[in-house]
C-alpha cells in the first residue's frame, strides 16, 4: 500500500516572536494559494515531473510555504512515500531532530536491510539512545541516510518535503546533504523552502544550500506581488470591500509580501475608522514586532532620526540634517548595520530594508513624536508640496492659512500630472478647514474627489461625494456631488440610474448646473439604452445651456460627446460637430481627455481610413495625459492607439499596446471591459487564439453585467472576430448576428464603427448561406458607399468574392479578390490585405485542374509574417500541409432529397451519408466540430427530421419513420 508519511513540527518561530496560528498562511489547498505565483509554480511543477528536485527561497512571508504545501499535496499522488520536516528556530540546536522527523516512522522499515553498524548508528541517532555524533559515527550515519532512501525508493518515488531549511540543526542539514549529492538516478526527489533575506544576502544563502542539494535541483525565487496580485489576494481572503487607493498603499507598505499585505488588510478591515490622507497605514501589532525587534538596539536619538526618515518623502542626510538631526550619518550608519537601512547605490537617499519597517516604525511613534517629526520637516523639505503636506500632518484642528497652503498645494500637484497627490492634499485641506470659510471645507473635498477620479481612483471619488451629500444642501455643492457618483460607476452608470431624478431636482433651473446632469444623461442615454440618437440630443442641449451659463468645459465636454455619436451613427454633421469642439478658447484638461474633442477627432481620422494622421494624434494625446496623470484616459488613448497600429498591421505592436492597457486597466479597476475587447482583438491576430476567445468571452460578461450597451455590441464584434479565427464560423456567426441587431436597434450605421460585416460574410459563407451573406455585404456597402468608407468596401469586395466562390463563379472572385487586396495596399491596411491574399491563394490552390503547389501560398505567408500575424501564419501553414496531402475525395453524389439544401449542408448531408463522424466532417470541410454540429441542426430542421439515420433514409428515397 503506499503511503504518505506528513510529519510537521511545530508551527514557525520567526525571530524571538511566536507567529500566532491565525497569522500564519492556511494550509488548505485552496484556489488562492499560488496567487501570483503561476509563472514560479509552473517551473517547480515542470521541473517535478522531470524527476528533478526544487529549492524554492525568497524572504519571509513571501509565500514559499504556500507554494511549497500545494506542490506537495500536487505529487504526493503519484509519489510512492512522502517525507516531511518543518524546521523551526527555537529548536535548531537539537541534533538530528529534523532526520528524526523524516525517518522516525518509516525507521522499521528499513532497518532490517541495513548493515550493523548503520542500523545501529542510525537508530541511535533517531530515537536518542546511546550517544550517536558526527564526530564518532559520521561515515556510518551518512551511509545510513543514503541506504534508507535508496530502500524506500526501491517499492516507488520518494519525496523528501523540507520547509524552512534555514532553521533545520546541523547534524541532519549534513547528512540529508550528504545523501542528496550521491542519489544518482534513484528516484528521489527534493522539495525544500529556505529563507533568503535582500538581494544582498541571498545569492549566498541559497547557493550554500543549493550545494547540499542534488545535483539536478532547480533554483526557483518567489518574488513580491505586484499590486492587482495583491488586489486578488484580498478579495480571495475576504477583504474585498477596500478601496483601491487603499490597496495600493497596502501593496507599497508591504512591498508586495502576500503575508505582510493580508495582515495590513486585516488590520484595515477590522479597524472602525480608516487612517486619514497622508497618513501612513496602520500596522498590526503582530507585524510591529515582526519588524521592529532590532530597534531595541538602537540609542534613542538613533530612534527619532529614523522617526523622521519614516515620516519624509525622499529622505537624505542633508535634509535630516535641516530637520535637526545633527548626528544622521552615524546614527543611519547604525541602523543599516542592524540592517533596519539599505545602502542605496544610485544615490544619497536613506532608504529602508523594507518599506513596512517604515511604517511600523512610524505607527509605532506616539502622537506628539509624530507631530514634531512632521513639524521639522515643515521647514527643512525643499518641496512646497511636501513642506505643505508635512505642515498639515504636524497641525490639530482647523487652521485656514494652513488649509490655503494645502489648497495651492493640491493645486500645484495637478499642474505637475499627480492628481493622486492633489486629491490627498485637497483631503487634508478640507479637514483644516473652517466650517465659515470660503471656500468651504465640502467644495473642497468635492475637488480632492474629482482629482481622485482624475487619478483612476472611483471608489475614494465615490466616498468623498456620499460623504459631502449627507451634509452640504448648496444646490451646486450636490449636483458636483452627484456627478462624482455617476463618474465613479463608469460604464456601469445603470447602477446609479436612481441618482439623475435628485441630480435634476437639485439643479433646479440654473442652466449651469443642468448643462451637467444632462451631458450625464447623454452618457446614460448611451451606455444603458444603446440610443445614439437620444444621446446626441441630450448632448446638443447639454452644450446649449453650458453655452447660456459661460461653462465651457461643460460645453466642450458636450460638444465632443454629440460629435462622437454623430461619427458614430454616420450622421453628416459629425465633421462640423468636431469643428466646433476643437474652437478656441479651450480647456487644456478637456481638450486632451478619452471624452474630449481630440478623442473624437481621433474616432473620424480611424474610420475615414486617415491611419497615419490617426496614429500622430492619439500618440500626441496618451503623451499630455501621461504628463497630466490622467489614469483612465491614458487605458483609453493605450487602446486606441493599439486599434491604429492593429489596422495597419503591425500586429506585434498592437498585441503589446493591448496588454499594456489591459493590464493597466485591471490594476486601477478602470475600463477592463473595453480593455479585455482591444486585447482579444490583438490576440487573435498576433498572438494566441484561445487567449483571444477567452478575452472576448470575458468582454461580453462585463458589458452584459454593467448593462454597457455601447460595449456589448463591440465585444460580441471581438468575439465573433476571434471565433472566426479560431475556425468556429458558427460561433462567429451567432456573436456577429448579435452584433448586427445591436447595432440597428442603436441606430448606428457607419460600418467602419466595428468593422465586423465583413467577418459575419465569410462566417456565413462557410457555414453554408451564402444568401444571407450577400445580405450583409449590400446593406453595408450602400451605407459605406454614402460615406466614403473605401476599406470597408475593399473587404465587402473580399467576402462577396468568397460567396460568389462558394456559387462556383471562380473567375469573377478572383478578380474581386486581387481588387480587394491591391485597394486594402494603397490604403494602409496591412492584415486586411493579408487575408485577401490569403483568400486569393487558397481560390488559385482549389481551382479545378490546377495542380496543387506550396508556392501559391507564399505571398500570403510573407504578408502575415510581415504583420506579425502568427494565428494567420499559422493557418495558411496548414493549409499548405493540406494541400500537400492531396485533395480530399470528392463527396458522393447529393440524392434528390437532399437537393433543397445549401452547399454546406449538401457536403455535410453527403457525409453522414459516408458515415462519416462529426470531427472527420470537420476535418475534410476544414471547419470546426461545432459549425458541423450546428450546421446538422439546420438540415434536420430544415427536412423535418430528427437524427443522422435519417438523412440517409431520406437520400434511399424512404421517409423517416
Amino acid at each position: 500500500m503506499d503511503r504518505c508519511l506528513i510529519l510537521a513540527g511545530t508551527r514557525h518561530t520567526r525571530g524571538a516572536v511566536t507567529v500566532r496560528g491565525d497569522f500564519a498562511e492556511s494550509g488548505g489547498c485552496r484556489s488562492d494559494l499560488v496567487i501570483g505565483r503561476e509563472e514560479s509554480f509552473g517551473a517547480a511543477r515542470e521541473q517535478l515531473a522531470r524527476g528533478g528536485s526544487v529549492l524554492l527561497h525568497g524572504p519571509a512571508g513571501i509565500g514559499k510555504s504556500t507554494v511549497l504545501r500545494t506542490l506537495a499535496a500536487e505529487y504526493a499522488r503519484t509519489a510512492h512515500t512522502v517525507l516531511r520536516c518543518s524546521a523551526t528556530e527555537s529548536e535548531s540546536h537539537l541534533p538530528f531532530l529534523a532526520l528524526a522527523d523524516l525517518l522516525g516512522l518509516v525507521l522499521d522499515d528499513v532497518s532490517d536491510g541495513l548493515p550493523a553498524a548503520q542500523r545501529t548508528a542510525l537508530e541511535s541517532a533517531l530515537t536518542g539512545r546511546g550517544e550517536s555524533t558526527l564526530q564518532r559515527d559520521g561515515l556510518a550515519l551518512r551511509l545510513a541516510v543514503l541506504s534508507a532512501l535508496r530502500a524506500l525508493a526501491a517499492d516507488g518515488p520518494v519525496l523528501v518535503v523540507a520547509d524552512d531549511l534555514q532553521w533545520l540543526d546541523p547534524a541532519s542539514a549534513e547528512l540529508l546533504g550528504f545523501a542528496a549529492r550521491r542519489l544518482g538516478d534513484t528516484p528521489v526527489r527534493l522539495l525544500c523552502a529556505v529563507r533568503t533575506e535582500g538581494p544582498e544576502t541571498e545569492g549566498a544563502a541559497y547557493d550554500r544550500h543549493l550545494r547540499a542539494s542534488p545535483p539536478d535541483t532547480r533554483a526557483v525565487r518567489l518574488g513580491p506581488l505586484t499590486r492587482a496580485q495583491v488586489s486578488t489576494l484580498l478579495d480571495e481572503r475576504g477583504y474585498a470591500g477596500l478601496p483601491r487607493s487603499t490597496v495600493r498603499d497596502i501593496h507599497r507598505t508591504s512591498g508586495g509580501n502576500p503575508l505582510f499585505a493580508l495582515e495590513l488588510g486585516r488590520a484595515l478591515a477590522e479597524s472602525p475608522t480608516p487612517p486619514r490622507p497622508g497618513e501612513p497605514l496602520p500596522v498590526p501589532t503582530s507585524l510591529r514586532a515582526l519588524v521592529l525587534s532590532r530597534l531595541e538596539m538602537l540609542s534613542d536619538e538613533a530612534r527619532r532620526t529614523l522617526l523622521v526618515a519614516s515620516a519624509g518623502a525622499r529622505p537624505t542626510p542633508a535634509l535630516l540634517h535641516a530637520a535637526g538631526r545633527e548626528n544622521a550619518e552615524a546614527e543611519t550608519a547604525q541602523a543599516a548595520t542592524l540592517g533596519l537601512l539599505a545602502t542605496d547605490p544610485e544615490g544619497p537617499t536613506v532608504r529602508f530594508a523594507h518599506p513596512l519597517i517604515s511604517a511600523a516604525l512610524y505607527a509605532e511613534a506616539p502622537a506628539p513624536e509624530r507631530r514634531a517629526a512632521h513639524a521639522a520637516l515643515s521647514t527643512a523639505a525643499s518641496d512646497p508640496i511636501e513642506r505643505a503636506r508635512h505642515l498639515a500632518l504636524a497641525t490639530t484642528g482647523t487652521d485656514p492659512e494652513v488649509a490655503a497652503r494645502l489648497a495651492e498645494a493640491a493645486a500645484l500637484s495637478r499642474d505637475r500630472g499627480a492628481p493622486s497627490v492633489a486629491a490627498s492634499l485637497g483631503l487634508l485641506a478640507a479637514r483644516h478647514t473652517p466650517a465659515d470659510s470660503a471656500p468651504g471645507p465640502d467644495e473642497r473635498r468635492l475637488t480632492a474627489a474629482e482629482d481622485a477620479i482624475t487619478a483612476g481612483e472611483p471608489d475614494l471619488a465615490r466616498d468623498i461625494a456620499r460623504e459631502v451629500l449627507t451634509r452640504t444642501g448648496v444646490p451646486g455643492e450636490r449636483v458636483r456631488a452627484w456627478m462624482v457618483v455617476i463618474e465613479a460607476a463608469g460604464q456601469a452608470i445603470g447602477e446609479v440610474d436612481a441618482v439623475f431624478p435628485q441630480a435634476l431636482a437639485d439643479a433646479g433651473d440654473d442652466p449651469r448646473l443642468l448643462a451637467l446632469v444632462h451631458y450625464q444623461l447623454a452618457w446614460r442615454s448611451l451606455v444603458v439604452q444603446g440610443d445614439f440618437a437620444q444621446g446626441r440630443e441630450e448632448a446638443a442641449h447639454a452644450a446649449g445651456l453650458a453655452a447660456r451659463a459661460g461653462d465651457r468645459r461643460t460645453e466642450l465636454l458636450a460638444l465632443a460627446f454629440q460629435a462622437q455619436a454623430e461619427t458614430l451613427m454616420g450622421h453628416p454633421a459629425a465633421p462640423a460637430t468636431i469643428q466646433r469642439a476643437l474652437e478656441e478658447p479651450q480647456d487644456p484638461r478637456v481638450a486632451c481627455h478619452h471624452n474630449g474633442a481630440g478623442s473624437s477627432r481621433f474616432r473620424w481620422l480611424v474610420m475615414s481610413d486617415r491611419l497615419a494622421e490617426a496614429r500622430t494624434t492619439v500618440t500626441a494625446l496618451l503623451r499630455e495625459v501621461r504628463r497630466r496623470g490622467m489614469a483612465e484616459s491614458e487605458v483609453h488613448y493605450l487602446r486606441f492607439l493599439a486599434e491604429t497600429e492593429l489596422h495597419s498591421g503591425h500586429c506585434g505592436r498592437a498585441l503589446e499596446l493591448s496588454r499594456e492597457s489591459l493590464t493597466l486597466a485591471r490594476d486601477a479597476g478602470i475600463g477592463e471591459g473595453a480593455g479585455a475587447m482591444q486585447a482579444a482583438l490583438a490576440e487573435a491576430a498576433g498572438g494566441d487564439v484561445e487567449r483571444a476567445l477567452a478575452l472576448g468571452r470575458e468582454a461580453v460578461r462585463r458589458a452584459e453585467e454593467d448593462g454597457d450597451a455601447v460595449y456589448l455590441s463591440r465585444a460580441l464584434a471581438a468575439l465573433g472576430h476571434a471565433s472566426l479565427v479560431a475556425g468556429d464560423a458558427g460561433a462567429a456567426v451567432r456573436a456577429l448576428r448579435r452584433v448586427r441587431e445591436l447595432e440597428a436597434g442603436a441606430g448606428i450605421t457607419d460600418p467602419a464603427r466595428g468593422r465586423w460585416q465583413g467577418d459575419l460574410a465569410e462566417a456565413l459563407v462557410r457555414t453554408g448561406e451564402p444568401a444571407e451573406a450577400q445580405d450583409v455585404i449590400e446593406v453595408t456597402r450602400a451605407h459605406a458607399l454614402r460615406l466614403g468608407r473605401e476599406s470597408v468596401l475593399a473587404v465587402l469586395d473580399r467576402a462577396e468574392a468568397q460567396v460568389r466562390a462558394a456559387r462556383g463563379e471562380h473567375r469573377a472572385a478572383v478578380t474581386r479578390l486581387a481588387s480587394a487586396r491591391e485597394r486594402l495596399a494603397g490604403l494602409g491596411y496591412g492584415l486586411e490585405e493579408a487575408r485577401a491574399a490569403f483568400a486569393l491563394a487558397a481560390l488559385h490552390a482549389g481551382r479545378p485542374g490546377r495542380a496543387p503547389g506550396p508556392a501559391s501560398y507564399d505571398e500570403a505567408a510573407r504578408l502575415f509574417r510581415r504583420c506579425r500575424a502568427l494565428p494567420w501564419l499559422r493557418q495558411v501553414e496548414a493549409a499548405v500541409a493540406a494541400q500537400a496531402a492531396g485533395p480530399p475525395p470528392a463527396p458522393p453524389a447529393v440524392p434528390d432529397g437532399l437537393a433543397g439544401l445549401a452547399s454546406m449542408e449538401r457536403q455535410v448531408a453527403a457525409l453522414v451519408m459516408e458515415g462519416a463522424t462529426n470531427r472527420e466532417i470537420a476535418a475534410r470541410l476544414f471547419v470546426s466540430v461545432k459549425t458541423v454540429e450546428a450546421t446538422l441542426t439546420r438540415v434536420y430542421r430544415k427536412l423535418g427530421i430528427r437524427s443522422r439515420v435519417d438523412i440517409v433514409r431520406l437520400a434511399a428515397g424512404r421517409r423517416p419513420d
